[in-house]
């Protein structure tokens, strides 16, 4: 049984701002959204950090709010000069996601550090972001999952 915790933009809004704030001073060249969770805060975050290059990742690990057995990645990045890049999703929940992207971008781009963010880290995740601002206990309802459906 889930429940829904609802999470308003004036939440990350300021969440997000904590989360610039956070990770300013590692100077990243480039920012990695994990779609498409990962977009709304990665375009946030780029515009506060004044990070022109930004690229996407998609994965499938949920069918709705079933997860699979297998997780697979779509999309190649390309990265030209680039160092450090910053790789964002909105939670950290069960962790497979941000472990399995982490290791796929390690493993194609050698030189280049990768390091993670999320608005939201579960204790019970496999996986831990470098930087994340809010634990979760709960299903996050994100504003974006709910305030622009259809009636």
């Amino acid at each position: 049984m889930h429940f829904m915790k609802y999470y308003s933009y004036e939440n990350f809004k300021n969440d997000t701002n904590i989360l610039i704030k956070k990770v300013k001073d590692s100077h990243f060249e480039a920012i990695v959204a994990i779609a498409r969770g990962g977009l709304t805060l990665s375009h946030a975050m780029a515009e506060g950090l004044n990070i022109r290059q930004v690229q996407s990742i998609r994965t499938e690990l949920y069918d709705k709010s079933l997860k699979r057995e297998n997780i697979t990645i779509f999309g190649n990045c390309e990265f030209k000069d680039v160092k450090k890049v910053l790789v964002v999703d909105d939670i950290s929940d069960s962790g497979d996601t941000l472990k399995a992207v982490m290791e796929h971008l390690g493993s194609e781009f050698k030189d280049i550090e990768f390091v993670s963010c999320t608005l939201f880290y579960k204790k019970t995740s496999i996986y831990e972001p470098h930087f994340w601002v809010n634990e979760a206990d709960d299903w996050i309802d994100f504003f974006w999952e709910r305030d622009f459906l259809l009636k």
